[in-house]
């Protein structure tokens, strides 16, 4: 590793102790979609609880040996377009408002939901693409389908009380636990929904992918009432400092015995590095387990 282990003190693990870590502690298990392809290249360290996990990141195989144009387009191995039947763009009204949404799956009638929470610049589009980050919004929409669940990819045009409301009713319009997943300033809606005790008991769990440092969010109404929460966030991020994140994971891991939160931190990965790396079953496992 490169700079990362000495300040956090983990410990080197072989392949088959890290691969144990990896896995929920409940026995929750998914219907896979292409695992083998997007499972974590190689787990450098974790620590003795498995909360900490750093995976080995590599931007030669991991971006320009896996896309057909770098950042663009990822192989046509790693896409399955079956689930294009399956999805549409909706136009959800509240708050007075039109909210554009991606949907995949049966959202009136779904298990579980996953709502992605673009960052800066993004909309619905980002989260619906299948050829960008590698492909890994693509394995995400088969992985709800294969698993009865639903994902919504709607656009967030601010990142204050009024994009929180639009979440909201989006996690209020469906009679399924939601994971709430948001990426860079996205991470914002999550930290503000956080606190809303209405939206916290709909919530399966959190995924803050590159976020905002916001240790506020270890105070909050689903930190008290345990809601699990994954971290993951590039060691080279320029926008955000990993090492304030993973103090806000540790301060939250310290609010009560065996909290359920994990963080997954990708070596010399970038801003954007948690969208395309993040392993979306082993995380979801671990989510809906606890």
């Amino acid at each position: 590793m490169r700079g990362v282990l000495a300040p956090v003190g983990v410990a080197f693990v072989s392949s088959l102790l890290a691969l144990l870590l990896t896995l929920p502690a409940a026995a929750l298990e998914l219907n896979g979609h292409k695992d083998r392809l997007f499972a974590y290249p190689g787990i450098l360290a974790v620590t003795e609880d498995g909360a900490f996990v750093v995976v080995d990141y590599d931007k030669k195989r991991d971006i320009h040996r896996r896309d057909q144009e770098p950042e663009r387009r990822v192989r046509s191995r790693y896409v399955s377009l079956r689930v294009k039947r399956h999805s549409r763009i909706a136009e959800h009204q509240a708050n007075g408002r039109t909210i554009e949404t991606g949907v995949v799956g049966d959202f009136a009638a779904a298990r579980f939901t996953v709502i992605f929470v673009h960052g800066r610049g993004g909309d619905q589009r980002l989260g619906m693409n299948d050829y960008t980050f590698g492909g890994n919004f693509n394995r995400l929409k088969n992985l709800m389908v294969a698993n009865g669940g639903a994902y919504l990819a709607p656009t967030i045009n601010s990142f204050d009380d009024t994009g929180a409301r639009d979440v909201k009713a989006l996690i209020e319009a469906g009679p399924a636990p939601v994971v709430l997943a948001c990426a860079s300033m996205g991470s914002i809606i999550c930290s503000r929904l956080a606190n809303d005790p209405a939206v916290v008991s709909r919530l399966a769990g959190m995924v803050l992918l590159g976020g905002a440092p916001d240790m506020g969010i270890s105070r909050s109404a689903a930190v008290k009432a345990r809601v699990p929460i994954v971290f993951t966030h590039g060691s080279d991020d320029s926008v955000y400092a990993w090492q304030s994140q993973k103090a806000v994971f540790d301060v939250v891991r310290a609010t009560s015995a065996d909290y359920p939160a994990r963080f997954v931190l990708f070596d010399t990965g970038s801003h954007g590095t948690p969208i395309r790396m993040t392993d979306w079953k082993t995380s979801l496992e671990f989510l809906l387990s606890r």
